[in-house]
């Protein structure tokens, strides 16, 4: 496990890729967990322009909604050695270690999306996106908020049974939120975009795809209800 970790710590992504990447469109959809990102991206996705990039995973499906998820669909699940494979031949465009686990993104996919002329979206966490970033300054960051606190309490906890199951993993999600937050304000490149309804959420991403205009008002105003959801949770 250790070799695994020493490997991904010091992936490059190969110089092609990074050309891919470069002038591939890419949309990147952050979020602290609850905000929608999963609801907005299926429905970009009914657009033929946009291509879901799936992402790889040594860790085993789990169960959502009562669903257990579906490989190539949520995502690539891969054995270690898989992973190892594709870290030693370079075929991630990044790739992280987190909690002994390996998460990436296979150049290949990438690369159908560009070949075929669309849009690659995918959704992922804040260490993701910076990987990108580093890559191409062209790739498009969205982060995905919650209208307010109760909204995004109430929405997470219709994804349990119990209120005590709700409880418990509600309290992780707090320091989580709390640093995806904090670590997206510190950035000048996220559009923030208030998910009040995916539909009208998926129109604002579309509309930031098609338009040479990087930042306007809009993502002052926004930046403004992301600080004050930082500042709710922080007294959560």
């Amino acid at each position: 496990m250790q070799d695994l970790e020493f490997l991904v710590k010091n992936y490059q992504t190969p110089p092609d890729a990074i050309t891919l990447v470069e002038n591939s469109r890419i949309l990147l959809l952050a979020g602290i967990s609850g905000a929608g990102k999963d609801t907005t991206k299926r429905y970009l996705l009914k657009d033929p322009e946009y291509h879901d990039i799936v992402s790889h995973t040594t860790r085993a499906p789990r169960i959502n909604n009562g669903k257990e998820e579906i490989n190539s669909i949520d995502y690539n699940f891969i054995t270690l050695e898989e992973a190892e494979r594709m870290l030693h031949e370079r075929q991630f465009i990044e790739a992280k270690f987190v909690h002994g686990r390996i998460y990436g993104t296979s150049v290949a996919q990438i690369k159908e999306s560009h070949e075929n002329n669309q849009i690659s979206v995918t959704d992922v966490d804040i260490r993701g996106v910076d990987e990108y970033k580093k890559l191409s300054d062209k790739v498009v960051a969205v982060f995905i908020l919650p209208p307010d606190y109760e909204t995004w309490r109430a929405r997470f906890a219709n994804r349990y049974n119990t209120e005590a199951e709700f409880e418990a993993d509600f309290a992780k999600r707090l320091p989580e939120a709390v640093s995806a937050l904090e670590a997206a304000l510190d950035q000048p490149y996220y559009h923030f975009i208030l998910n009040d309804d995916f539909r009208n959420t998926a129109r604002i991403i579309d509309q930031i795809m098609h338009q040479d205009v990087e930042f306007n008002y809009r993502d002052i105003e926004v930046r403004i209800r992301a600080q004050k959801l930082l500042e709710d949770i922080k007294q959560a």
